[in-house]
């Protein structure tokens, strides 16, 4: 949950106070040791798929130019553009968890304390965004199996092959869902509980180094 500095109440981490050096200037969770590994993945993963953008760019340009320059459309081209957005986007999900960055429509999170925060957090994750991840992966593994398994393709003329792909990437998205979650559960039980243990997180060039 981010409270962002400007318009804050003045005492919103004041009930957290014990924990305000280990705080990230961002997630205003504490960090720890896994939970700083499983973010490093997530977010490498991430950072990788968002080149695909730029690939994306690049074939709908190639395929507008033929279409209206040389009047040579393609099924093809088109279901990549679809293909690739979509695992772009797909990808992209764990990294906008770990950095909280998604969207958030809460109006009651922002006047609590960090700690009433963390409980709210705690809350959402295991009774509901983790039951719901676990669940989808379960259902969506045996969907991308089938697919690969029927040797499915596009029912387009002259669509893609090897729709299992997309779908694989789908239960794959959702898996590193899981991951960014659970990352997310580490660091509100680091604040609530004390465990795992936090560690310093220090901003500019100063080096990390453990809270005790």
């Amino acid at each position: 949950m981010t409270v962002s500095d400007k318009g804050s109440p003045p005492d919103v981490h004041a009930s957290a106070s014990d924990a305000g050096q280990f705080i990230h200037h961002h997630t205003e969770f504490p960090t720890t040791r896994l939970s700083k590994v499983l973010d490093g993945v997530i977010s490498a993963i991430g950072k990788s798929a968002s080149w695909l953008w730029i690939v994306v760019t690049g074939v709908i340009i190639y395929a507008v130019v033929g279409r209206y320059a040389f009047g040579q459309g393609s099924v093809t081209l088109e279901e990549v553009q679809w293909h690739l957005a979509g695992a772009g986007w797909l990808l992209g999900l764990g990294y906008t968890l770990v950095t909280d960055d998604h969207v958030r429509v809460d109006v009651i999170h922002e006047r609590l304390s960090l700690k009433g925060q963390a409980w709210i957090e705690l809350f959402g994750l295991v009774f509901l965004l983790l039951p719901f991840l676990v669940l989808a992966v379960y259902e969506m593994i045996p969907y991308a199996v089938s697919s690969w398994e029927q040797g499915e393709t596009s029912q387009a003329p002259a669509g893609l092959p090897y729709r299992w792909i997309l779908k694989g990437v789908l239960a794959l998205s959702f898996g590193l869902l899981i991951v960014a979650a659970l990352s997310r559960l580490l660091k509100v039980t680091a604040l609530l509980f004390g465990f795992p243990k936090p560690i310093r997180v220090e901003s500019g060039e100063t080096k990390k180094e453990d809270a005790s």
